[in-house]
C-alpha cells in the first residue's frame, strides 16, 4: 500500500494547479508534443496537430514561450523563418506529462 504524505495545499494551488491549467488549455499539450517530436516550423506544427488554426497556434505558442516552455527563434531569411524548440523546462514537462497521459488512457478506456 502507498504511504500517504502530507500534501501542502498552498503548494498544490501554486504549482500543480498552475501547471495543469497551462497544459490543459486546448491545443497546448498537442503543440508541446508536436515540437517535442520534431515539428519546428509553424506549418509543421499545424500539420501535426489536427484542427489547430494558425491564429490559435500563434496565441498558444506565445503563451508557452512566456511560460518558458518553448523557445522561438526568428531566422533572417527571405521569407523570414520562425522555428520553435522546447526549452529544458518544456522537455521536462513533456516527460512529466507522459505518465498522466498513460493513466488517462488506461482509466478513461475502462469507463
Amino acid at each position: 500500500m502507498t504511504q500517504l504524505h502530507h500534501i501542502d495545499d498552498d503548494l498544490c494551488r501554486r504549482y500543480l494547479a498552475t501547471s495543469v491549467e497551462l497544459v490543459g488549455k486546448r491545443w497546448s499539450s498537442g503543440i508541446l508534443l508536436a515540437i517535442g517530436t520534431g515539428a519546428t516550423r509553424f506549418s509543421e506544427i499545424t500539420a501535426a496537430v489536427t484542427g489547430l488554426s494558425d491564429r490559435l497556434l500563434a496565441q498558444r505558442a506565445k503563451e508557452l514561450e512566456q511560460a518558458g516552455l518553448v523557445h522561438r527563434e526568428v531566422i533572417a531569411t527571405t521569407p523570414v523563418q520562425v522555428r520553435y524548440t522546447l526549452t529544458e523546462s518544456g522537455r521536462d514537462l513533456l516527460d512529466a506529462m507522459q505518465p498522466l497521459a498513460h493513466w488517462g488512457e488506461r482509466w478513461n478506456r475502462a469507463h
